[in-house]
C-alpha cells in the first residue's frame, strides 16, 4: 500500500519537523515524509532536513503581493509535489480561507497550548500570567478560524512553582514531540476521522504524556 506523501511547512528552526521524521523512518510508519518547505529561506529547519535526506524548498512570502497570491503558489507547489497531506509545524502564516479549504481534512497543526485556551501567540507567557495551573499542547485540524479546528490530540503538563516561559515551554515542547508523530499516525491510518465537525478516534496505545498532578499547597 502506498503511504500518503506529506509535506511539512515550518518557519524556523524546524523541532516539531524532525520528531516527525524522526518517527517516520521508523518501520511501518505510515507516511512519508516528502517535502519540507519554509516561507523563510533561511530557516534552519531546511538544512536539518536535507541533513535527513528529505527534499527541502523555500518560498518566500516576501516575493509575493498578498496573502492570496502566495497561497495560491503553495498550493500550485504542494500539487506539484504530489502532496496527499500537510502538517504546519512553527509555520508563522496566516493561510487564506480559499487555501485551508481547498485542504481541509488533509491539513493539521501543531499549538502550543491546550485548546480552546490560548490561541495564538506567546501562550507560555500567557498561561503563567493567568496562574493556570495545567499547560500543554494541541494537535489539530486546521479550518480558517486560527486555532480552532477539530482536536485530534492533546498533552498536559503541570505548571510548576517558579516556572519561566521557557522551563514551563521546554516540557510542553517534550510532549508535543510524543502527539505530533501519534497524531499523523492515526491520520493516515484513518483511525482519527471527522465526524460532525469533531474528531472521532479508534483505540490507540501512545506513550503516557506528562503526568497531571495537584498543585502544591
Amino acid at each position: 500500500m502506498t503511504k500518503p506523501r506529506v509535506a511539512i511547512l515550518i518557519s524556523g528552526r524546524g523541532s516539531n519537523m524532525m520528531s516527525l521524521i524522526e518517527a517516520a523512518s521508523r518501520p511501518g510508519f505510515p507516511a512519508e515524509i516528502a517535502l519540507v518547505l519554509s516561507n523563510r529561506p533561511d530557516a534552519h529547519g531546511l538544512a536539518r532536513a536535507q541533513a535527513a535526506g528529505i527534499a527541502a524548498r523555500s518560498l518566500d512570502h516576501k516575493g509575493f503581493a498578498d496573502r492570496a497570491s502566495f497561497d495560491a503558489a503553495l498550493d500550485a507547489l504542494l500539487v506539484e509535489e504530489q502532496i496527499d497531506l500537510v502538517c504546519l509545524a512553527g509555520f508563522m502564516r496566516l493561510l487564506t480561507a480559499p487555501f485551508v479549504e481547498t485542504w481541509a481534512g488533509r491539513m493539521i497543526n501543531i499549538h502550543p497550548a491546550l485548546l480552546p485556551s490560548f490561541k495564538g501567540l506567546h501562550t507560555h507567557e500567557r498561561a503563567l500570567e493567568e496562574g493556570v495551573k495545567i499547560h500543554g499542547c494541541t494537535v489539530h485540524f486546521v479550518t480558517p478560524e486560527m486555532d480552532v479546528g477539530p482536536i485530534i490530540m492533546q498533552a498536559a503538563v503541570p505548571v510548576l512553582e517558579g516556572d519561566t516561559p521557557d522551563s514551563l515551554g521546554a516540557r510542553v515542547l517534550a510532549q508535543e514531540h510524543v502527539i505530533y508523530p501519534a497524531a499523523l499516525r492515526l491520520v493516515c491510518e484513518g483511525r482519527a476521522r471527522l465526524e460532525g465537525g469533531r474528531v472521532v478516534i479508534d483505540e490507540f496505545e501512545i506513550a503516557p504524556p506528562a503526568l497531571i498532578v495537584p498543585p502544591a499547597g
